[in-house]
């Protein structure tokens, strides 16, 4: 294959390319941990892999979360090119305290961010067509939160790239974070 071909080719993604989208998923603006607004730009120069959950899932966030620790430790060195990022659905009980424990838990560089208010959540949920409701538990005043069970991916310079469906072996996410890796590095 000549050079220009290369140029023109789309990676050979496991997972679900939305490469080239402008319809959605564009960018977020939420104070992360520690209060500072963040958006996409400040993770310029990473993957970053952005799902919404909470800490209180009893599968789906953990498990997503563990398989991402465990393709971190995977990509050795390269893990430091990759930023995961966890966006509660779940702010009244998802303080920026529980949520920095919950994350560091997973991984000392995975960052968590927290809606401001429930308009703020509504939002960025809306743009990320992102799923999530309040439903009753088994004892009174208990609840779970419903959530849309998958990550968006950005490459590096801040563009959606990939749809994970949750249930993807770390396999999977290891074979695309790679390619987009390799992007970074062609580019």
């Amino acid at each position: 294959m000549d050079h220009d071909a290369r140029l023109f080719s789309k990676p050979a993604f496991q997972n679900i390319d939305l490469s080239g989208n402008s319809s959605f998923a564009r960018d977020f603006a939420l104070p992360d941990t520690q209060g500072r607004l963040r958006t996409l730009a400040d993770f310029k120069g990473k993957v970053v892999v952005l799902l919404f959950g909470y800490t209180h899932c009893p599968d789906v966030c953990p498990t997503t979360l563990a398989e991402l620790a465990q393709v971190s430790k995977r990509l050795g060195s390269d893990a430091q090119h990759v930023q995961v990022v966890f966006v509660t659905v779940d702010p009244s009980r998802d303080t920026p305290e529980a949520l920095e424990r919950y994350v560091k838990a997973f991984g000392p560089n995975f960052s968590a961010l927290r809606a401001a208010d429930p308009a703020a959540l509504r939002k960025v949920t809306r743009d990320f067509r992102v799923h999530y409701a309040k439903n009753p538990g088994a004892q009174s005043g208990e609840y779970e939160m419903e959530h849309t069970a998958a990550s968006y991916v950005f490459d590096p310079r801040g563009r959606l790239r990939l749809y994970v469906l949750y249930g993807q072996r770390p396999e999977s996410w290891l074979h695309d974070l790679r390619l987009l890796l390799k992007e970074k590095i062609s580019t």
